[in-house]
This record gives C-alpha cells, structure tokens and sequence, in this order.
C-alpha cells in the first residue's frame, strides 16, 4: 500500500517519508508540493477523527497549540530562508481529506498578484499538478530548518 493512502497510519509507523517530528497531538509533515516553499501539514494522531469538533477537548486544545508550534517554525525557517517571506497563512478545511489537519502556508512578496492577497487554493490546478513543485531534495535545507526550529519549540513551548 501507498503510504499516501493512509497518512497518519503511515506517520505512526515511521514509513511517511515528510514526516518533520511528531507533536503530542500529531504528526507535522511537509507537503507533497512545494510551489510556496515550506508548506506543511499539522494531522491529528487521531485518525478516526473526520473533524476538529471530534476530538475530545482536551486533545482538540493540544492539537490547535501544536498547529501554532508549527507554524511558528515554518515561519522562522522560510524568513531565514527567504528574504520575501511575507506571512503564515493556517487552514483546517477538511473538504477533500476525512481526516482532521492543518495547512501551514507561507505567503511570499514574489508571489503573482493575481493570488498574492487570496486564499492560496485560488492558484491555478496546474500548480499542484507540475511535477517541478514536488517536494524532493531541492527542499532539504528548508525542510532541515523547519525541523529544527520545531524541535526546538517543542522542547521549550513557552
């Protein structure tokens, strides 16, 4: 089976191969493609959850807190990174995918202005489609980053 199929399974059992850390409530990950570099993933440990409303209060807070410890780091990384990095923008839509996570989206001042000031869902079908957006190595000094900056939140949250 496809690790893609079955995501979280997959982050528990070490084989999901974006896998950045684990949190006390998910799994961070960075996303398949890459065309706004440093995009991540927050998805609940949970994985019969189909909606953040089902995650028991408790876990719902901790999961909200570790989407923020993500997406602190994402920022702290893509401004290192790159000197245009503009903003964090974090989605919870579970429209497509049944199952509870969290898009962590860095915005940048490069970006066209036909999307710049919009919901990144806005760009075009064949951004996601282009293999030339795909996370592979050209990502390992980012991804390395933003590993070690939420590492770093994590071991000190305050």
């Amino acid at each position: 089976m496809d690790w893609r199929e079955d995501r979280i399974g997959a982050a528990a059992r070490g084989e999901n191969p974006t896998l950045l850390a684990e949190t006390p409530a998910g799994y961070a990950v960075m996303g398949d493609v890459q065309f706004l570099p440093g995009y991540c993933v927050l998805l609940s440990r949970n994985p019969g959850a189909r909606a953040l409303a089902e995650l028991p209060r408790a876990e719902r807070v901790q999961y909200l807190a570790d989407a923020d410890m993500l997406a602190t780091a994402v920022e702290r990384a893509c401004r290192m990174h790159d000197p245009q990095f503009r903003r964090i923008n974090i989605e919870i839509l579970g429209n497509a995918d049944a199952f509870v996570h969290t898009h962590i989206w860095p915005r940048y001042e490069w970006e066209p202005d036909t999307v710049i000031r919009k919901p990144v869902w806005m760009y075009s079908t064949a951004h996601w489609a282009d293999p030339a957006h795909e996370l592979d190595a050209r990502h390992d000094a980012l991804r390395a980053s933003i590993a070690t900056e939420l590492t770093a939140l994590l071991a000190s949250p305050d």
